[in-house]
């Protein structure tokens, strides 16, 4: 039985589903809901340092969420911004770090030449997570 579930959210239509998902889930289960967003880091090599999201930003994203979770009656809600390079791996070693249970994540569609470039980050997630992981579309 999933005692924490962490969802990845950008605030996307996707990730909008993922996060309807693991609540339901949570509600279900009575397990804690971890709502991530993973800012990534670009630049830094020979520039500044800068993030997909401004600091207020990421965490109005994490906030609006949480706040749906609890309307919904999810008991325990935490909320976290992980900074990393990768969105993948920094979702892969919150995980790992705080012991989750099951991982969820939205997907976008991706098709052809897009998709075998760019990769999905779920797919990643999914084949290297440690714990369960759904794919919400």
């Amino acid at each position: 039985m999933d005692k924490r579930i962490l969802v990845a959210t950008d605030g996307t239509e996707h990730s909008r589903i993922a996060v309807a998902y693991a609540v339901h889930l949570a509600g279900r289960t009575g397990a804690e809901l971890v709502i991530a967003l993973v800012n990534v880091a670009l630049g830094g090599a020979r520039g500044p340092l800068l993030y997909m999201f401004e600091d207020e930003e990421a965490g109005k994203i994490v906030r609006q969420a949480a706040e749906e979770a609890r309307r919904d009656g999810v008991k325990a809600v935490s909320e976290v911004v992980i900074a990393s390079r990768e969105a993948d791996i920094g979702i892969i070693q919150y995980a790992d770090e705080k012991k989750i249970d099951h991982i969820v994540v939205g997907t976008g569609e991706k098709r052809g030449v897009s998709r075998l470039v760019l990769g999905s980050v779920a797919a990643d997630i999914a084949r290297r997570a440690r714990c369960t992981v759904t794919v919400a579309r």
